[in-house]
């Protein structure tokens, strides 16, 4: 993990102080994203694999709660199966400005996991107000998709979405993301060590407080040096990975805020297990605390890590809310 130029800790709106999470009900491979997702491996046992898909998303609920983290966790519909149910972050994100942002998806089965009752629940029960909704799925009639926080990674602070160009992303959906959300757009492009291009932003780009981390090998070489000169000019620490690392989801990693305004990490013991130590004590130095869970079923099957499962919750709460406490599970 280089470390570029960056000095003091930036303190900002960047972390988010809640997350909503979705318990799967029908976990499994999905064929339908394997084409764009070399993450996944299929393998056999799905109902076992169901069961430890909700063993892991239970102990990970049960670790951010335990480091202070607001988690709202809401149960799945056993039907219609959605294998991907536990990524809800591509489907939606939840603004600062009462904003709620509806996405495109590539495969047919994930458009299924859009509910309009979950925010409606959200928004009674968490005390948060949503002021508009914007509703981008209009471009899946012209196979345009950009598939939420896994397709854009945002700097909140200096209001730019950064997104790498995949069968997911497509950068005109990003365009008018941007322009209705006044953020400037960044995109670029980056592949495996195989040279695939990789499918999601947040699996080679996390964005904190202090640190932007990213797997500069993955980007395409003459994009290389000016994304990294970007991402340092944020003040934050640049921190680089490597393909392997990536492999294992060293960059599915998400900083979000306790209670106690602590900077939590959160991240998959095979992510935070890649790095060298030196890595580990680079990225630990820029958070206060680390919530370090393992999700093998969930990264194996699903192609997608910690970070994956989380939908930052940035919100505003109503007058009422106060400091309510972190609502309980939610059918």
């Amino acid at each position: 993990m280089d470390e570029r130029n960056a000095p003091a800790v930036i303190h900002s709106t960047q972390a988010a102080p809640a997350v909503m999470m979705v318990r799967p009900a029908a976990f499994g491979w999905n064929p339908e994203t394997a084409d764009s997702n070399r993450f996944q491996a299929p393998a056999p046992g799905r109902s076992e694999a169901a069961s430890a898909a909700i063993a892991e998303f239970d102990a990970l609920v049960a670790a951010l709660r335990d480091a202070g983290v607001t988690v709202h966790a809401f149960d799945d519909r056993p039907e219609p199966a959605c294998p991907d149910a536990v990524f809800p972050n591509n489907w939606v994100s939840l603004h600062a400005d009462g904003t709620v942002v509806l996405y495109p998806m590539l495969a047919h089965d994930r458009r299924l996991e859009r509910r309009l009752d979950l925010l409606v629940e959200l928004e009674r029960r968490g005390g948060y107000r949503v002021e508009r909704l914007l509703d981008l799925t209009h471009h899946e009639l012209l196979g345009r998709f950009l598939e939420g926080t896994g397709s854009v990674v945002f700097d909140h602070v200096a209001r730019i979405a950064y997104a790498c160009r995949s069968p997911r992303t497509h950068t005109a959906v990003l365009d008018e993301l941007c322009a209705e959300l006044d953020y400037s757009p960044v995109a670029f492009d980056a592949a495996d060590a195989g040279g695939t291009p990789v499918y999601h932003t947040n699996v080679v780009l996390s964005i904190g407080t202090g640190y932007a981390l990213v797997c500069a090998a993955a980007v395409h070489a003459p994009q290389r040096e000016a994304l990294l000169a970007r991402l340092a000019a944020g003040g934050r620490r640049v921190l680089v990975i490597d393909h392997a690392q990536l492999a294992a989801f060293a960059g599915n990693v998400l900083e979000l805020r306790a209670a106690d305004g602590a900077r939590v990490l959160a991240a998959s013991q095979r992510a935070l297990d890649s790095l060298e130590p030196r890595q580990r004590a680079e990225l630990a130095a820029c958070v206060d605390r680390v919530v370090k869970v393992p999700v093998p079923t969930i990264e194996q099957l699903g192609g997608g890590s910690v970070r994956c499962m989380l939908a930052e919750i940035f919100l505003p709460r109503t007058a009422q809310a106060g400091s309510r406490a972190a609502v309980g599970d939610i059918a």
